[in-house]
């Protein structure tokens, strides 16, 4: 019986004691231990399953952290982050004051660069090499691993284009396992489909004629062929790029059979791999299966409908229009950018866009919306997944900045649903046609209704909604969080003084209510999931200032600071707008 190697390495240095013949039982005993963890506290697991090996033999060959390591996107670093330090902490991962569930700047000397989105490891770390070569230390080498859907994006061609007329010691290494979150697509994944099978000849490599020294493909679980190569590249300078083939969930059979599901599985049977049931009875759907659902239903009616996804099919649901009409839906790949404009050109030919990308995710394509799409008027429909707290993905992914970024921009739309058949009403008042762009905006998670499926209804763009009469204060709330409210005034022995307003539509605001509420209510109270600074209680206040009005504004939300990785319950206790916070708030008004 092998003694246990793992409780003896606390770091790299530590690993670099063992003999290489050790490697592929660490590899097993990480495996084991990663399974263990994320079983039963959950989080993204295939793609650390997948890198083992890989991990194991960077930390090995290199001298991390002098050697500087970056991970594209960050969902396959938990070995990564087991082997630098923080084993001991690791069962804290995606929870509250625990460790993040990506490379972290500020949490380790180890995590060079932060990273949650993809395709930014290229750019980074030749940023990383050529500062380093301004600073003589040109024997200091920088690696980027990115997988082969993160690849296909704008930036990394960008990145990959600029290192190729540089002297800088960056390694790009290609992760290729035919599979982010979805399936990767796309051009680029068939052309890595045939290097994989040998239908290339060597005089037609793309990346050769970057001027990058190419190698591989070679197997990413062979320890002898991953050691072999990366010495060899160790002393090799300029740009060099290693093409490895893995299978994500390497080692666990169901992962590697359903790579989608297993992507961030939940609780499982850690012996057998078999997800653990959750009490999904008699529960309201998940917001973005409403979108999917309804999505599917309009293009049943509209044959003008189309979708787009940049790489979310199975996430945002657009999976359901996809299976259901495969030539009216795209996934266009990781390319938020492409995705916004290529919905501005098919708007142009009166098609009806809906392009559906995560709050977060659409920030990356900010210019596209604002000169592609606004100053054009074109009536694409945004929608907007993962709106507000997001819960255990963190900072990263927080969708608290659209209301924010999205008000400023002129000519378009914003609006947020308090539940599921508002969200189904605006989608079908969108693709009856607009004169402008619009962003719907909601949350991730299950909504409050169980009964959904109701007849349509067009909305009236620009009204608000009285909820709640009251005489002396007004609450003023957009989007999901109005349930807070609502809940939170229900247990006041006060509420007949609260009144409460539900202003789905951010922009247009209507100014006749809010006229009216001014004239009628000492106090006005903002409530929102979005970021306080920019967003609807700065809009609301702005509307007070203009108009003299003697009200009082509070506004309530997310305050100007980054929200870390936590249950989206913990999340909004910080930020003061859960239920309880907002009900002990109200009652001193």
């Amino acid at each position: 019986m092998f003694e246990k190697l793992l409780p003896n390495i606390q770091n790299p240095s530590d690993l670099r004691k063992l003999t290489p013949e050790q490697l592929p039982f660490l590899a097993k005993e990480l495996r084991d231990f990663i399974i263990d963890i994320v079983s039963r506290k959950e989080g993204h697991l295939g793609a650390s399953l997948g890198v083992i090996e890989l991990t194991i033999a960077l930390h090995y060959v290199f001298n991390t952290p002098e050697d500087q390591l970056v991970w594209d996107v960050g969902h396959q670093a938990y070995g990564h982050k087991i082997l630098t330090e923080r084993k001991d902490v690791f069962h804290t991962n995606r929870q509250l004051h625990g460790i993040s569930g990506f490379p972290k700047r500020s949490e380790s000397k180890y995590d060079t660069f932060g990273v949650g989105h993809s395709s930014t490891a290229i750019s980074a770390a030749l940023g990383m090499a050529l500062a380093s070569n301004l600073k003589g230390e040109t024997e200091k080498q920088h690696i980027a691993v990115i997988g082969d859907a993160s690849i296909a994006s704008g930036i990394a061609f960008e990145g990959l284009n600029h290192a190729g007329v540089t002297d800088a010691n960056l390694l790009v290494i290609l992760n290729d396992n035919a599979i982010g979150i979805d399936p990767s697509v796309g051009a680029l994944k068939d052309y890595l489909t045939s290097v994989k099978e040998g239908k290339n000849p060597k005089d037609n490599n793309m990346i050769k004629s970057l001027n990058f020294e190419y190698s591989g493909p070679i197997d990413g679980h062979d320890f002898d062929a991953l050691l072999k190569e990366l010495n060899r590249l160790k002393h090799k300078k300029g740009p060099k790029f290693l093409h490895i083939i893995t299978t994500k969930g390497k080692g666990m059979q169901l992962a590697e059979e359903d790579q989608v599901k297993y992507h961030a599985p939940g609780k499982f049977n850690p012996e057998t791999g078999e997800i653990l049931p959750k009490s999904e009875e008699n529960l309201p759907p998940k917001f973005q299966d409403v979108f999917g659902h309804t999505l599917v239903e309009l293009a049943n009616e509209n044959p003008k409908i189309i979708g787009i996804t940049p790489a979310m099919p199975t996430g945002s649901s657009m999976k359901f229009m996809m299976d259901t009409f495969p030539k009216r839906a795209l996934d266009v790949g990781i390319a938020e950018q492409h995705a916004v404009t290529l919905a501005a050109g098919m708007a142009t030919q009166d098609m009806i866009v809906f392009c559906n990308i995560y709050s977060t995710f659409l920030q990356r394509a900010y210019d596209q919306v604002i000169h592609d799409v606004a100053l054009q008027n074109l009536p694409v429909i945004f929608c907007l997944d993962r709106a507000g707290l997001v819960g255990e993905d963190g900072a990263t992914h927080q969708g608290v900045y659209d209301l924010a970024y999205l008000s400023c921009i002129p000519n378009l739309i914003i609006y947020a649903p308090k539940d599921e058949v508002e969200l189904r009403n605006i989608m079908y008042t969108a693709q009856l046609g607009l004169n402008h762009p619009i962003a719907i905006r909601y949350p991730r998670g299950r909504g409050i209704l169980k009964n959904w499926q109701v007849p349509y209804q067009k909305l009236e763009i620009g009204k608000a909604h009285l909820l709640q009469q009251g005489s002396e204060t007004a609450i003023l709330t957009t989007g999901f969080i109005a349930n807070n409210v609502s809940a939170a005034l229900s247990q006041l022995d006060s509420s007949s003084k609260f009144s409460h307003y539900h202003f789905p539509f951010v922009k247009p605001l209507d100014f006749e209510a809010l006229k009216d509420i001014c004239r009628t209510h000492k106090h006005i109270i903002t409530v929102e999931d979005g970021a306080i600074n920019g967003g609807f209680g700065s809009l609301i206040a702005s509307f007070v200032t203009a108009n003299n009005v003697a009200a009082s504004v509070k506004k309530l939300g997310i305050p100007d600071e980054f929200i870390e990785q936590g249950s989206v319950l913990e999340q909004q206790q910080i930020c003061g707008i859960d239920v309880n916070s907002l009900k002990n708030i109200f009652s001193t008004y």
